[in-house]
């Protein structure tokens, strides 16, 4: 196992919140700097690779040399989170300069939908609490955001390419899953970030995306992105993966989307729309469903084995 213990609820709990409200951040910073959409995945990733590979090499070292030698196939499989990283932001963050934040952003939360089904595919079919609530939540999305389809041939691109994020971003969460119930958030972040980097640093230059040569108020908005959205966001919903699951973290993201609604709101005066309270409150609530219905499967899963042992 990890190095790390295994939170408590009400620890994941506010794991979750602090996460969401981070990653929130994301969209409304990614869509306003003059960075390249590309530069800015590009330059997030580095910039955090920069923070989390020093950190996992002098405090979990011993832990880096026994995934490697005892357990590659953990690596390769925090090896290949990082490529689905890097396809989550190589077309998400694009999106946000073809289509609306609010349409992107709803697109590319579905992906509590696709981790569903990436289940489904694996043969764990959802109990039906879990289906309600995604449903519940999701519909508070729709709420919050209107039936915001692009028009324009642009704006259909941007859209096609946020929902495509959103799948990434679900292959990214299962296998970061997988990996968590192993490595240390440390360790685990130590491979996948510097993955996307290296993944997306060809791209940029194939694509002709300027990485260099921006104001320094660019370089800010890239640092406060890396800090909000990628080291505390990203950072610490991948720690919330090894005890809340791959859905339930997948489905809290889902209030990013109020909550980038109302950050628009505060730092850019983008008046929220009058939806946003109460679709942030449908998605609690599918969240809370989700939550006790993986609590109910838990309890009876235990006491049936506590049966067996006692038969």
């Amino acid at each position: 196992m990890g190095e790390e213990e295994q939170d408590s609820a009400r620890l994941t709990a506010a794991l979750l919140a602090v996460g969401v409200v981070a990653v929130s951040f994301s969209a409304p910073i990614a869509a306003t700097t003059a960075a390249p959409a590309l530069a800015v995945a590009f330059w997030r990733n580095a910039f955090a690779s920069a923070g989390v590979v020093p950190f996992a090499l002098i405090r979990r070292r011993a832990e880096l040399r026994r995934l490697w030698r005892e357990e590659r196939q953990v690596v390769r499989t925090a090896v290949l989170a990082g490529l689905a990283l890097a396809a989550h932001f190589g077309l998400w963050i694009p999106s946000l300069r073809m289509t609306s934040v609010a349409a992107s952003t709803a697109l590319v939360t579905t992906t509590p939908l696709w981790t569903l089904g990436i289940d489904w595919a694996r043969g764990n079919k959802p109990r039906s609490g879990v289906l309600v609530g995604v449903v519940i939540a999701f519909m508070g999305v729709v709420l919050i955001t209107g039936v915001d389809a692009g028009s324009s041939s642009r704006q259909l691109v941007g859209d096609a390419l946020a929902l495509a994020g959103g799948a990434a971003a679900a292959v990214y969460t299962v296998l970061g899953s997988a990996v968590r119930q192993t490595a240390s958030t440390a360790s685990y972040t130590a491979i996948a970030y510097p993955v996307c980097a290296l993944v997306l640093l060809p791209v940029c230059l194939l694509g002709h995306q300027s990485l260099v040569g921006f104001d320094a108020q660019t370089w800010a908005q890239l640092l406060a992105l890396t800090l909000s959205a990628q080291l505390l966001g990203h950072s610490i919903l991948n720690r919330a993966l090894r005890t809340a699951g791959a859905t339930t973290v997948a489905l809290a993201i889902l209030l990013e989307v109020p909550g980038a609604v109302l950050i628009a709101w505060a730092f850019w005066g983008q008046q929220p729309p009058v939806a946003v309270l109460p679709g942030a409150a449908l998605v609690l609530v599918g969240l809370a469903v989700v939550v006790r219905s993986r609590t109910t499967t838990r309890r009876v899963e235990s006491a049936l084995e506590v049966g067996n042992v006692t038969d």
